[in-house]
């Protein structure tokens, strides 16, 4: 681009900033210098002090540089590959291949500071994005082109609700799928390119990692870098694209460092002042357009539980789904371990999902609200005192949050249980079905772990036969259990069950 190559020498280096002056050009904001023997060490320009002088953070350690030394300015910001040819590929942040294979081919290189789409180009259609997982698509519907957040801390299953989503998205729909590790540790990125290679779906891929170990500039681009490539599978190939962020709060503490660093005053509870600014640039590229939709889930840590923390209040305002996984319900090996009352999503209104769905969702949550109100008086007091009303509640809510249960594909091999993938429509009609008491008589066993409610037969038989069975005395039921020996112990709790629920409560 430039005939003469401008050179610039470095007046002071701080940690990760290096003020440099140039004599000849000065280089605009964002322009990418790089310095060292081999060119190894990149510089971002972030600011010009005066009509010589830059102020830059650097992308890479910094070791080795000196004052004095030479910089180089590549006329152009930090770019990233992009094309078929990063397909089932891992990149750092400069693009570079890191799966130890040879350097992508057929690939053109883009500036990762892009403007959003425009208003004119933007879909106004408000569309449903099946997951296939039951919880999320009746309680918590995510939006086509839309962000979700997934609040959850360490050991809840956040990274296998991804991995499964991944799955399903590529398994069963013609999308491309990317995912940017901001600011995590080296060993999930190891294990989850092992998982998608053994689930076969690495060919419609693309991981993008700043590891928590590199220097804060690395960690606050790749976020961009990586809704550069999503940006051309929607623009330019047409297809959806399912951008799986883990994790958002990373990306603000990344800029959180960046912004000390240049000397910028924090604002409150030490955040950076531009905060708002630097998440709506990142945020506001995620959309839904005339030609494919970017629909983004994004894992986002809460400091301290505190929902008031700047950095949940500022993610809270882009999202359209607030998906929170709770450790209660993991505890209890309620698989996906969301909370259904905590979770919430603007997608849930009549006008979008249907009157059917809305109302379903809405008297699964009141039946859910209603046993959570009754714990603490089956726990004082024993299921015996709640009235009969109260009982048909909690019966209901317990065989709902069973149902709300799913074995996952991505967990295939650590449960011994095939993965589902359950529609919305055999969501809607087996939650309809189990508010309606038709599998009253079964035992809660049977629709713990299943797909469809039609598996529920097959699990275990409906209690029918006891039922006529109960007036007669207890060596009737036993001879009953004889035949079957597998069914037997579910039988043997059935009675358990309708009467002394509590005790699995207690």
């Amino acid at each position: 681009m430039k005939e003469q190559p401008n050179f610039g020498v470095v007046v002071s280096v701080r940690g990760s900033v290096v003020d440099i002056r140039f004599d000849r050009l000065l280089p605009p904001i964002h322009t990418v210098l790089r310095a060292g023997e081999d060119q190894s060490i990149v510089i971002e320009v972030l600011a010009q002090r005066d009509a010589r002088h830059v102020r830059g953070i650097a992308l890479t350690p910094t070791q080795g540089l000196a004052r004095g030394m030479a910089v180089a300015d590549t006329g152009g910001p930090l770019k990233a590959p992009v094309g078929k040819g990063i397909l089932s590929r891992m990149f750092d942040v400069f693009g570079n291949a890191i799966d130890r294979e040879a350097p992508p081919t057929d690939v053109q290189w883009r500036s990762v500071h892009r403007a959003p789409p425009p208003l004119s180009r933007r879909s106004t259609k408000s569309e449903i994005f099946e997951t296939g997982i039951k919880v999320i698509d009746v309680l918590v519907p995510l939006e086509r082109g839309g962000k979700a957040g997934l609040f959850g801390g360490a050991g809840v299953g956040k990274t296998v609700l991804l991995t499964e989503m991944i799955h399903n998205m590529i398994g069963h729909q013609e999308g491309v799928s990317i995912f940017c590790g901001i600011g995590e540790r080296c060993r999930e990125g190891e294990e989850l390119y092992r998982e998608m290679k053994e689930a076969g779906v690495l060919p419609k891929m693309v991981m993008l990692f700043g590891q928590m170990n590199e220097p804060p500039g690395a960690r606050f681009r790749v976020g961009h870098a990586a809704l550069t490539m999503a940006e051309y599978f929607r623009d330019d190939e047409h297809r959806d694209v399912l951008l799986l962020i883990d994790n958002i709060f990373r990306f603000i503490q990344a800029g959180m460092e960046v912004s000390g660093l240049m000397g910028q005053m924090p604002s409150r509870l030490g955040y950076q002042p531009t905060m708002g600014t630097e998440l709506s640039g990142l945020e506001e590229r995620i959309a839904n357009t005339d030609t494919g939709a970017i629909t983004s889930i994004q894992a986002v840590y809460v400091p301290a539980d505190d929902f008031t923390d700047p950095a949940a209040v500022h993610t809270f305002s882009h999202l359209s789904a607030s998906i929170v996984l709770s450790r209660k319900r993991a505890s209890e090996g309620l698989f996906p371990a969301i909370d259904p009352l905590q979770s919430s999503s603007k997608m849930a209104t009549p006008g979008i999902v249907g009157e059917r769905h809305y109302a379903l969702a809405q008297e699964i949550r009141r039946t859910l609200a209603q046993y959570a109100d009754l714990k603490d008086i089956i726990a004082m007091l024993g299921l015996e005192q709640l009235s009969p009303e109260d009982r048909n509640v909690v019966g209901r809510a317990r065989r709902l949050e069973r149902f709300l249960t799913q074995p996952f594909f991505t967990t295939e091999q650590f449960t011994g249980l095939k993965g589902k993938l359950v529609s919305l429509k055999e969501a809607l009609d087996g939650c309809e079905r189990i508010l309606h008491d038709e599998f009253k008589d079964f035992p809660e066993s049977a629709l713990y772990m299943i797909g469809p409610i039609g598996e529920a037969k097959q699990k275990a038989p409906p209690d029918k036969p006891k039922a006529k069975a109960i007036p007669k005395p207890d060596d009737d039921s036993k001879s009953e259990a004889k035949p079957e020996p597998k069914p037997k112990p579910v039988e043997e709790t059935q009675p358990k069950l309708e009467h002394a629920a509590d005790t699995h409560e207690s």
